[in-house]
Formats: structure tokens, sequence, C-alpha cells
């Protein structure tokens, strides 16, 4: 399928356009901004730099007033106007900084309007700081209920970096409440969720504060509308805790776009790469490429492996790469065949269309030429990253790191790969991928045995340094819990029964491992199991036991493709799709649920009548047969591979599409990052942006 056949296809069966989230958050911004009359000056929290940069752009601010922008950070701030707007999170760091500079200002004699915007809200701890600190009275406070935003047609993210070490690090689950009203604002927009259904505690908490604001929603509504609206597009809500399947985002993502984010980094769809590959010699080619100045600076993300050179952001988006929307759900290996397939064509159309002869047929190939130049540079961008990615993969660590992943998988001599974590960790291999395997082999063998991990705590802290203890104390202690001993410690029986995970009973009943043989290849390129070469993700398992009953215990694809038909490894070359069959829950599959840690959730919900309150775009829908749309919901953080892994199964169906909503995407490395404890680097000087 060409990537342009491809990207109607989305947009044809697309039940839900997901750019009106976008329309609000921008929306919601631009009243803010509206609200404190002339110009200001911006304080920008910089982890929102790029959540920002998905929904708005810099001429937007100035064009609603925004005369400087700064970023938040200690340090004087020095501002030519009276109106000073900070845009942040709720943290007391931040609150601490805004006091410092109120207090400067007005030690100074300057006179200043200040007004705090919190994302995604109020926050009663922020009040308190600044009460405490005295300037609480000079601070306007109001929220930004920056939600769900749009990072491709089908995947919508909270953009929330820190939510998998809020909720399972510092117990902090505000993060479920700002889910749930997220989720409240989808209702809002198309329409009730008819059924929720759920795996994991946190999902069932969840799933108790969606349904409170459905029905308060409905309670609220007018007394004529007749409750909440059940005609919108969408079937059911399936949300997934991160805690039920650990085991995902610790194995290496071996997608394109996975594999992009395992060794290069993307950060709010954002990547960072030389310049050279985005700003070739051809200038109409370098025209055709979406400049990353058009959004604010985010964190950069260090590129291993490269000469050191002038990098810049690329947005890594299907609406500006003709390109990527058919590459970034193969399988890595099968990326190189698919380039080649294009630069074929290409050559094909350049030579045919230099043939031209009448002035019709000169005329044709002119209008072409804007479209094969782009996908020419996208063709060009892409061949570069796959150059720079391909060494990466050909290193004995990462090679290595492999090996012993599938093997724990396989729960293959299991005491050999430990063997082999400890060797690497000999070797000075980086911390997070010693950490990965250690609690992925705790995880597929129920823990490691008690001496050996001592042992290897012990020489972990000795080799990367004793500011690491923090670390792995939040993987061995509950609810985490990722990285025990055998046998356990002394915990309650109700929370010893929360910590064992039955992978070798799941990797049976769930069809999670096909062999590698041969004969079994071409069922692993006509199954979900692409992503990781062989294994299937449980999260997307768990969606199939709900919503594609058939494919967890067979291979759907396998039987629909003719003898003498081809795939390209993204599960592509099928004759037909089967029709999606009903939502019924966890139906058929309890015995397995039960099984997995955490509470299960299924939740019919009732409604009657219409109201224009929750659906305000139903009108446009009716009269128009459209697929229904399951939103599936990870909270916690999903991965690369397991939204490619969701919509290999959204092309299996007819009469159903995937809606991916999440907290934010991760890995395993970000999840590491995320749980080491704060470093405490020189504060850069204030900039102005």
């Amino acid at each position: 399928m060409s990537s342009d056949d491809q990207t109607n296809t989305q947009q044809d069966d697309s039940s839900l356009d997901v750019s009106i989230l976008k329309d609000i958050a921008k929306k919601v911004l631009v009243d803010a901004l509206n609200s404190v009359n002339g110009a200001k000056t911006l304080v920008l929290d910089s982890s929102l730099a790029g959540p920002l940069g998905l929904v708005t752009e810099v001429a937007l601010l100035k064009h609603h007033g925004v005369d400087k922008m700064f970023w938040l950070e200690s340090g004087p701030l020095t501002s030519t106007t009276t109106n000073i707007i900070y845009l942040c999170r709720p943290s007391i760091k931040y609150a601490r900084i805004i006091a410092d500079h109120i207090k400067k200002h007005l030690k100074d004699g300057k006179k200043h309007l200040y007004t705090l915007l919190l994302v995604p809200r109020k926050s009663i701890m922020v009040s308190r700081v600044l009460e405490e600190e005295s300037v609480l009275g000079e601070v306007t406070i109001l929220p930004y209920n920056l939600q769900f935003i749009p990072i491709a047609d089908d995947v919508i993210s909270l953009e929330c970096d820190g939510a998998f070490k809020q909720l399972w690090a510092d117990g902090d689950e505000s993060i479920i409440y700002d889910s749930a009203q997220a989720l409240d604002t989808i209702q809002r927009t198309y329409g009730q969720f008819p059924r929720i259904i759920g795996k994991g505690d946190y999902a069932a908490g969840l799933q108790r504060l969606a349904t409170l604001l459905q029905r308060q929603a409905a309670s609220a509504a007018a007394p004529d509308a007749g409750g909440v609206s059940t005609q919108g597009n969408i079937d059911s809500l399936i949300v997934l805790d991160r805690r039920v399947d650990m085991i995902t985002p610790l194995l290496t993502q071996l997608t394109y776009e996975g594999l992009i984010d395992e060794l290069v980094g993307i950060k709010n769809s954002h990547v960072e790469l030389p310049a050279s590959l985005l700003s070739p010699p051809n200038p109409p080619a370098a025209s055709n490429v979406a400049g990353p100045s058009t959004s604010p600076p985010a964190n950069p993300t260090p590129l291993a492996g490269l000469k050191k050179e002038t990098k810049k952001k690329h947005h890594l988006a299907t609406s500006t790469d003709p390109l990527y929307a058919e590459l970034r759900d193969l399988n890595f290996g099968n990326v190189g065949k698919s380039l080649n397939r294009v630069a074929r064509r290409l050559d094909e159309n350049y030579k045919t269309n230099l043939q031209s002869k009448t002035v019709a047929q000169l005329r044709e190939f002119v209008g072409k030429i804007g479209g094969l130049q782009t996908e020419h540079q996208a063709l060009r961008l892409h061949t570069g990253l796959s150059e720079m990615l391909l060494p990466l993969t050909r290193t004995d660590a990462f090679n290595r790191s492999l090996e012993i992943q599938q093997n724990l998988l396989a729960s293959y001599d299991v005491p050999a790969q430990i063997t082999a974590i400890e060797d690497l960790m000999a070797q000075g291999t980086d911390l997070n991928t010693v950490l990965r395997l250690l609690c992925l082999a705790s995880i597929t063998g129920n823990g490691i045995k008690a001496k050996v991990l001592e042992n290897i705590k012990r020489d972990l802290l000795q080799t990367y340094g004793y500011n690491y203890l923090p670390l792995l104390l939040f993987l061995s202690a509950p609810p985490l819990a990722i990285l025990l001993p055998n046998p356990l410690p002394s915990f309650t029986p109700a929370v010893v029964s929360s910590l064992k995970y039955p992978f070798s009973g799941l990797r049976k009943s769930l069809r999670l491992l096909i062999d590698d043989t041969p004969e079994a290849l071409d069922e692993v390129e006509n199954d979900i199991s692409f992503v990781y070469s062989g294994y299937a993700p449980i999260s997307i398992r768990l969606v199939q036991c709900v919503a594609q009953k058939g494919g967890v215990l067979s291979n759907p694809a396998e039987k629909e493709k003719p003898a003498n038909q081809t795939n390209d490894g993204q599960g592509k070359g099928l004759s037909g799709k089967v029709q999606a069959h009903p939502i019924v829950g966890w139906k058929g599959f309890e015995d397995v649920l039960v099984t997995i840690p955490g509470e299960a959730v299924d939740i019919a919900l009732r409604g009657s009548g219409e109201s224009s309150t929750i659906s305000p775009i139903s009108s446009l829908l009716r009269g128009r047969e459209q697929a229904t749309t399951t939103v599936v919901f990870f909270l916690g953080g999903c991965t690369y591979t397991e939204i490619a892994a969701l919509r290999w199964v959204g092309r299996q169906n007819r009469g159903r599409k995937f809606l991916v909503a999440t907290t934010g995407i991760i890995s395993g490395n970000s999840l590491m990052e995320s749980l080491k404890p704060p470093t405490s680097p020189a504060t850069p000087a204030a900039a102005g942006l």
C-alpha cells in the first residue's frame, strides 16, 4: 500500500476528528491571554514548551499580546511590560521561584500585575506556598485546562511525562483525576461512553471518577434534554493501567518509530536530527521540510553514537511527511525494503515524466513536481535516519540485550541470562539497559534469587554510583515492585498476591510468544507480535480480548490471506476484513483476567435522549454511516510499539476504529529516567524566546 493510499484510508475510515481537541486547547489558551489586557510577558515552564508547540505557535501568542517570553527559572526576571503571566504545572519549586520574582520586584519598587496559569488546574498546594511567602495577594491564579493533545490522527496524549512516577513511586493520584476530566471532555465532544472496561486498580479508580463525572453532567443537563447523549460514534472505553503490563515497556521496541524513540529519542512528536538531514543542498527540496522554529523549544534529547553536529528539531508528522505513515509501524527489518520500493517508484516517475512530449504532458509533469520533491525529501530524510539507526542496532550491547530479552521471555536458562546481565554491567553498559533487563528477569521469573539479587544490587551501586540507591528502592518496593527477590520478603498475603505476575501462564493462554522458526516467520509478520519480532504485548492482547476475541487464540490475518498473497511485515497483505464483533466485555477470558493482579472493570452505562451540551458534533455525524470508535486509554503511558500493534488490530476489522489515548508516550529508558533521583546541574541563565 502506498503512503498516499494508506493516509487516504485512514482519513476515510476515521470516525473521530481529533483536531477538534487541538482547537479547544488553543481557544482556552487564547481566552486566558485575552483576559489580561495589554502587552504581557510570558514566563513559561520549560516542560510545557513541547506540548504547547503541538497546539499553538509563537506568532499566535504574539498576536494576542505576548511581548517577550522567558523560561521559568531561578534568578532575576526583568520585564518591560506591566503584565506578567506565569504558565506552569503546579509544583512547590515553581511556586517558590515565582514568589522570589515578586518579592524582588516589590523590593525594587517595580509595579507589575501577576497572573498565574496553572496546568491543568488550580492547586491548593501552590496557593499555600504563595501565602507562606506573603505574595498570594499579588497574584491572580487561573487554570489552563490543557488536556488531550493530538499527536497523530489516531493518538491523543496528555503529554504528562511524570505520570508513571507520580502514581507508582510518589503515590500522587492527581493524574487520575486529570485523566477523568480529559475523558469527560471526550464525552462532551463526541458522545457518551456506552461502556467502560478496564484492568488494574488505578483503572478501576479512574472508571469510578469518570462515571461520577458523567452522572454529574447528566444531572446538570436541561430537563427537556432527556439525559446524557448515547448517540456518539464511540462504542466503549477500555482503560489499562500501566502496572498491568510492565513487561512491554521494558523490552526494546523494534518498530521504526519505536526504535527512533529508543536510540534517538522522540519528545512531544519531535526528534533532534543533524541539520544536514533537514537542510539538504537542494533548495526546493529543503523548502518542503517543516521548520522546527515554528514551535517553542523543548528539552533536547541527546543523540548517541553520532559525530557532534548542529542539530535541528524535526516534527514527525504524517501531515507533512508523505512516507512516515507507511514507515512508522514497520518492523525495522522491513524499513529498508520499503524505502527501496519508494526509491524505485520515484525514479520511474522521474524517467517517465521527463519523456513527456506534448504540452499537456509537460503541464501534468510540472503539476507533480512539488509532490515529487516533497516525497523525495522525505525519502532522503528516512534513508539518512535509517543509516543512523543501523550501526546502533549492530553494537554488541544492543544485540546481547535483545538476546537476553528473548531468552527471558521464553524462560530459557534463566541463570545464564542473569550472568549475562552481570557481564553487561561489568562492561559499563548503560544503566537503563541493565535495569530494564533485571526488572524483566524479575517479572518473567517471579523474582531473582535473593542472594544473587543482593550481590547484583551491591555491584550495581559500586559500578554506577550510590546515588542510585533511591532508584533501586523505588523498583523494589510496592506499589511498583518490579525488581523483587525470590522468595518474596515478608509482605502481607494481599500484597504478595498482588506482586506475583503469572507470566508463564499468560504466555500460553494469550499466545504471547511465537517461535522464530522459518515456518512461524509468516505468522509473526501477520500478528501483533511483529512489533517485537515474535512477542505480542500483553496490553494489546487484553484489548483483543475485548475487541477482537478471535485474534487472541488464533491468527485472523493468516486465515484471510490467500496462499499467493505477500505482505510487508505490517500485516497489510489481506484479502478482506472481518466485521468487528460487538463489545461484550471480558466474556470468555474471565479465567485469564483473574490471574493478573489488579481489579477488573466492566460497566455498562445507561442513558437516553440527547443533549447538545454533551455531543455538539453529533448532528454532523448523523446520517453518515461511519465506523464506531473504541477509545483505549493507557494510564501511566504507552509505547510506540503498542500504538503500532493496536493499529494492526484496527486494520483487521471492518466497522471499528481505535483511538489511542494516553497520559504520555513512554519507553523503558524514559521510565527509568523518571525514577532516577534529580541531579543538581548549574541553572542556566534566563533566555528570551
